[in-house]
């Protein structure tokens, strides 16, 4: 590791603190991972931000919860306020896989160790502080807060939970990225306001009394939600709620959100306008050492940040809407997109980390090629209220041009310290499919793809068609799997064309809500027939905040409130995945004999009636 002072990073020890000469600390912030100051962590973007703004910020990382809270009283009563986040994935799904065995490892612990942070994190966290210091405001954001923020079903207990605030006692929630509503509220208390004085503030959420008037702040319109105890008997009522959320979630000119939670009131307010160039440069900007703290160095690396450490994100959102993926319900789905000159000048800082030897692992984002893409005419962005800019069909509105993406690619090519910078994020490749995208009117699309393939894939491509039944796919709001073939021949044309072998990685999801098990054969059987053998499939995982999650709960989908198909039990589950690995010898004879219950012998003879297809 590279030897800095210890002064570069935000202090995490007392003597940290003592070094800087402080008697007290502004800000305490508590996260389940460890520090890593690195843009891509959010305990290190929220920490420099406070710090950014004139507060003495420290960090307690991965602290003892279980027996001994010294950890949480090391830096004593903070002036201001404690933020609490678990970290950069919700802890249950951190914890625990899709069957819900625990995890042996965890990314975001040096040495991959698993067992440095509890269940709930961010309640447990908000609890013991509370109990420690009752009297100091708990803010507490993050994935785990954030998508966690109404009522919503926990996949791990199998039951409704209300507001993380109801449970974690916390004074006020931060949902979505938060560098605009923490530098709003950050100024309010230099300002003197105190915790009350923050509700009227954009992208925040809080409890007040239910005899309590709502404030009439900022003349939002108000729009109630069927109560958590009404949820907790009707399921339809809970599944209406969320397509209330998820449009509300993604408007420009939105509402706020209450919701009755026991004696309380829950209040979201609207989230704020999608961040302007500027601030997200000005978040991508700070003085970050990116690299892990010193005090890790004999523990092991840190997976997550071995992952990322030689990667540049060029922006934040996704307009895919994809019915099980929380990004949209997070980060938002309209794009915010850094300026070149910030993205070539964090170019500029990896090429002098002391290990980098000339090969960027990512130039990507959510999904890798939205980079600069919104909507021509941004008043019919304002009106709109469709959670996909691309489903069922894509926007007329939307500008999916590749250019800015591709004279950027090749702008970091021209560094004299980058041998290969590769695409490691899933890039949507219906955007570049022209039946598909009928805004391709410049052909910028191809010139994309011949810029991607020939100097930017690191030995394969990942892309994720995710099924290939068209019912399912509707339901994951993916497009036809037509569009998969259809780009995989261009793909394929232009590999040629080069000599390349690069195989194409297409993912896929077992269990998916609308898929039956017939379905899942005629995956297996269409995937072999175009040469794949599938070495790893993704059994889906109910996550909160996201259609998938509410149709495994309720059984319909929350926009039309029909029922649809979900496999829940373990056996239901095994029989669907089994199909992915038909060239498997034991697998034989319990897929045929699965197939010919189902009366289906057709997908039977297709995959295991001969032929052997070639693995990629």
């Amino acid at each position: 590791m590279l030897e800095r002072p210890i002064t570069d990073w935000l202090p995490i020890t007392k003597k940290e603190v003592e070094k800087r000469g402080w008697d007290e600390v502004d800000v305490v912030i508590v996260s389940g991972d460890a520090y890593v100051d690195h843009p891509a962590f959010g305990t290190a973007v929220i920490g420099r931000i406070i710090e950014s703004e004139g507060f003495r910020v420290a960090i307690v990382a991965q602290p003892n919860w279980k027996d001994d809270l010294r950890d949480f009283k090391k830096f004593g009563r903070p002036k201001y306020f404690f933020g609490v986040t678990a970290g950069c994935m919700d802890s249950m799904v951190n914890h625990y896989t899709a069957n819900k065995r625990l995890r042996s490892n965890d990314s975001y612990t040096p040495g991959g160790e698993a067992g440095f942070r509890p269940d709930y994190a961010t309640t447990v966290y908000s609890k013991i502080l509370k109990q420690l210091y009752p009297d100091v405001p708990v803010l507490i954001g993050g994935i785990e807060a954030s998508l966690r923020r109404v009522t919503h079903y926990d996949y791990w207990q199998d039951r409704l939970m209300p507001t993380i605030l109801a449970d974690s006692q916390a004074d006020l929630l931060v949902y979505g990225m938060g560098e605009q509503p923490l530098r709003e509220i950050l100024r309010r208390l230099k300002d003197g306001y105190d915790f009350s004085g923050l509700r009227d503030i954009h992208q925040v959420a809080y409890l007040q009394k239910a005899s309590d008037e709502l404030p009439k702040w900022n003349e939002w319109e108000t729009v109630e939600l069927a109560s958590h105890e009404v949820c907790l008997q009707d399921k339809i009522k809970y599944a209406a709620n969320f397509k209330i959320v998820e449009v509300e979630s993604n408007k420009w000119q939105a509402n706020r959100i209450t919701q009755l939670v026991n004696e309380d009131v829950l209040v979201i307010n609207p989230p704020f306008k999608v961040m302007t160039e500027t601030e997200i440069d000005a978040s991508f900007d700070l003085p970050y050492t990116r690299l892990p703290h010193p005090k890790y160095k004999n523990r092991g690396p840190i997976p997550a940040y071995d992952m990322i450490k030689f990667s540049i994100n060029m922006h934040r959102g996704c307009f895919g809407g994809c019915s099980f993926c929380t990004i949209s319900a997070h980060q938002g789905k309209f794009i915010a997109s850094r300026s070149e000159k910030s993205i070539l000048k964090e170019v500029d800082e990896v090429t002098k980390h002391p290990e980098f030897k000339g090969y960027l692992s990512d130039l990507g984002g959510p999904s890798a090629n939205m980079y600069r893409m919104k909507g021509k005419d941004e008043s019919i962005c304002a009106r709109c209220t469709s959670p996909s800019c691309i489903h069922p069909v894509i926007c007329s509105n939307l500008d999916t041009s590749h250019k800015p993406i591709t004279e950027l690619y090749r702008k970091v090519d021209e560094h004299p310290n980058i041998k290969k910078a590769f695409v490691g994020s899933g890039i949507r490749y219906d955007l570049l499919v022209d039946d598909f995208n009928k805004n391709n009117k410049d052909g910028n699309h191809d010139e994309y793809m011949e810029q991607l393939i020939t100097r930017h894939v690191s030995g394969r491509l990942k892309v994720a068609p995710e099924h290939t039944s068209d019912d399912t796919l509707r339901v994951m709001r993916k497009p036809s799997f037509k569009y998969f073939k259809l780009f995989k021949k261009k793909y394929d044309q232009i590999s040629d064309k080069h000599n390349l072998k690069q195989p194409l990685i297409p993912y896929f999801i077992s269990s998916h809500p609308g898929c039956e098990e017939a379905d899942m054969a005629n995956l297996a059987a269409e995937t072999k027939e175009l040469g794949f053998r599938l070495e790893q499939v993704q059994d889906f995982t109910p996550t909160p905040m996201t259609v998938a999650e509410v149709i495994y709960y309720t059984g319909v989908h929350p926009y039309t409130l029909k029922p649809v198909f979900t496999a829940k039990t373990r056996e239901e589950k095994q029989n669907q995945n089994r199909f992915f690995f038909w060239y498997k010898p034991e697998y034989r004879d319990l897929i045929r004999n699965r197939l010919n219950k189902l009366k289906r012998p057709d997908l039977a003879n297709r995959l295991l009636g001969g032929g052997n297809a070639k693995k990629k």
